[in-house]
């Protein structure tokens, strides 16, 4: 058993955090398994979805400090730990292409919390538990939270968690929209990847063309992304799989794709 496990069932690839003795807090060495996961996923026409999920009853309490304690004293060897390791993950996220799911039970917190946002979808259990809590801790947020958290629940709600380091969960966060489904804990693993699933079975080429035209559409003018959006369709229209789409909405029937 190692600290980051992957799995790939039918196209869903699983990211497991697996130090539940620690709460999934993660070390510099589970970083760099990590990133190199969502890059690999990234090129394996295999892996249509992703869902990343902590082992045992939490997600992810953040960095190890013991790790920070260990990785040197000077400002530029402490940047390094953020800048040359840790930022590799949302670095990583941005070129994925496929759906990035957060599976959230327990609790989700400082850089764990910034993890679960930077993914597409969050689905938390009614025990999810969220704390941006940088500020206990005399910190400040260092892995993607300062500008994921605000694009998700607007910049004043962002700026009352992250400068109290309250506690936020399932149900309130579902409510203020930083999760995009709340289950009962029973029912969350099933629930995810059932979606997961669902994602799975469309056709793959459409999935990545959407999320990555949504994402380039937030930092672009409208007539670029129309222009954008009608360049896509062209070469999607041409794809054996679109054909296959509407081959197999007009007769009715499960339609079977093969990624181009």
């Amino acid at each position: 058993m190692t600290d980051l496990e992957t799995t790939n069932d039918g196209g869903v690839l699983t990211v497991l955090l697996n130090r539940p003795e620690r709460k999934n807090a993660f070390t510099l060495d589970m970083i760099d398994l990590w990133a190199q996961a969502l890059r690999d996923a990234q090129d394996d026409d295999s892996v249509r979805v992703v869902v990343l999920r902590g082992e045992g009853d939490a997600f992810c309490s953040g960095i190890d400090l013991d790790t920070i304690d260990d990785a040197g004293t000077t400002p530029l060897a402490r940047k390094a730990i953020l800048h040359e390791r840790v930022q590799h993950v949302p670095r990583a996220v941005e070129r994925l292409e496929k759906p990035l799911i957060a599976c959230v039970s327990g609790p989700a917190v400082g850089a764990g919390m910034d993890m679960a946002l930077m993914c597409d979808l969050r689905f938390a259990a009614r025990s999810a538990r969220f704390c941006e809590s940088y500020i206990r801790v005399g910190l400040i947020p260092g892995a993607g939270g300062l500008y994921f958290l605000p694009r998700i629940v607007g910049t004043p709600k962002a700026l009352e968690l992250f400068l109290t380091g309250d506690f936020v969960d399932g149900e309130e966060a579902h409510r203020i929209g930083l999760v995009n489904r709340v289950y009962d804990d029973d029912q969350l693993l099933d629930a995810t990847y059932e979606f997961a699933r669902k994602l799975a079975a469309g056709p793959p080429i459409s999935t990545r063309v959407i999320k990555r035209a949504l994402y380039q559409s937030t930092r672009i003018d409208l007539q670029t992304s129309l222009d954008l959006a009608s360049s896509h369709m062209a070469v999607i229209q041409s794809t054996q799989d679109s054909r296959e789409a509407l081959a197999a909405f007009r007769e009715r029937r499960a339609a079977e794709y093969v990624g181009h």
